[in-house]
């Protein structure tokens, strides 16, 4: 009799792993698990890694299974980890790659499956999984290069709110009794500020109650259809944000959209798995109305056109594409095109953003500094008073 404890995804993949071992299972039950703060999660790096490993293992002919095995030993990520186990329990149960990976949602997507699963089909798994490696790469570094846009004044405003509050709650109410004890009266704008610090001070346990119930329910409601159809409608219609989001956006949907079609999925499932994909509620309504226009025998780009979404030139792009037939390579042209026009727009907003947070924190600060000193300024008088 043998006692111990083996790690896997499920309790199907630990007696999985035990038959290996040449054991019979006579009891088996889950371990109790220890809450962690934290809890692990799969990051995008993991499944970009996995990918370009995978599909060079691949390449080289060696088996799945196997592959898998390797892949596993190597994970750092427990989650990850835990998935590539799961998906070598069910390849080696007789699942297909595809359907043993549509059982892990938070590691694979819609896209990723599907795009295994023409490989399969096709028998070209390592050509595919080279085509997936390249395209998770560059939406990874895409990824990467809108999140440092938006990194850099998230950050300074978030501080510089922070400071500001402080300042208002626990420096100014020093000035104050100071001030008070003049018993002169205070300029305007001084005064305001003192008054500010005292509202918040006195009814900050108002204030905040009401301020996260307003975020909670807005969180609820960005949740429902209607609440995210808004929400992005009006993130693309923002002056220097929404034309940077609506690059990032054209440039996911053709670079997705052409590595499907390239990789021999079928256009309509194509475009339903780009539409689920494409993180806009605006956006997956056009390739929806695209879906639904070839169903009926119709063009990608007359439904894309009435959306008022694609610049004429994309339009006019995919429209040759379709009538040559190299559409798949006209969609990968617009995206490289795109990719080099969120670089520049990045770059171009990075530079624009460091003088306004400046001229905004120097308004900021100013005028708490001049509120503070302008009764300084006539201290003479306030005293002789």
């Amino acid at each position: 009799m043998t006692e111990g404890v083996v790690e896997a995804a499920d309790q199907k993949a630990a007696l999985a792993r035990l038959r290996e071992q040449k054991l019979s299972v006579t009891e088996i039950k889950a371990a109790p698990v220890k809450k962690k703060f934290f809890k692990p999660k799969v990051d995008n790096k993991d499944v970009v890694i996995f990918s370009r490993q995978l599909s060079t293992l691949v390449s080289a002919g060696v088996p799945i299974v196997q592959g898998l095995n390797i892949l596993e030993a190597q994970a750092e990520n427990p989650a990850f980890k835990a998935v590539v186990s799961g998906l070598k329990t069910d390849i080696e149960a007789g699942l297909s790659i595809a359907d043993a990976m549509r059982k892990h949602p938070t590691a694979f997507t819609e896209l990723y499956v599907s795009m295994i699963k023409a490989g399969e089909v096709g028998g070209i798994l390592d050509t595919i999984l080279e085509r997936l490696s390249a395209y998770l790469e560059s939406a990874e570094v895409l990824r990467a290069k809108v999140k440092s846009a938006l990194m850099y004044p998230t950050v300074v405003f978030s501080a510089a709110g922070l400071i500001t509050i402080f300042l208002i709650m626990f420096v100014i109410p020093i000035f104050k009794d100071i001030f008070a004890s003049f018993g002169a009266k205070l300029p305007f704008l001084t005064q305001m500020l003192i008054n500010a610090s005292d509202f918040l001070r006195t009814k900050i346990l108002y204030i905040v109650p009401p301020i996260a119930i307003g975020v909670y329910l807005f969180k609820k409601w960005l949740k429902t259809e209607k609440g995210r159809e808004k929400i992005d409608d009006i993130s693309l219609k923002l002056p220097v944000f929404g034309i940077l989001l609506k690059k990032v956006a054209i440039a996911k949907f053709t670079r997705t959209l052409g590595t499907l079609i390239k990789s021999g999925v079928p256009i309509l499932q194509g475009l339903e798995t780009v539409a689920k994909t494409s993180g806009n509620k605006i956006i997956e309504r056009a390739i929806m109305n695209s879906y639904n226009s070839i169903k009926e025998g119709g063009r990608i780009s007359d439904p894309l056109k009435k959306a008022n979404i694609f610049p004429p030139m994309v339009i006019q792009m995919i429209s040759v594409g379709e009538e040559t037939g190299g559409l798949d390579n006209m969609l990968n042209k617009i995206a490289d095109f795109y990719d080099q026009e969120v670089d520049t727009a990045v770059k171009g907003l990075t530079s624009m953003i460091e003088p306004i947070i400046i001229i905004v924190l120097g308004v900021v600060v100013g005028t708490i500094v001049i509120a503070m000193f302008m009764p300084m300024f006539s201290l003479g008088e306030m005293v002789g008073g």
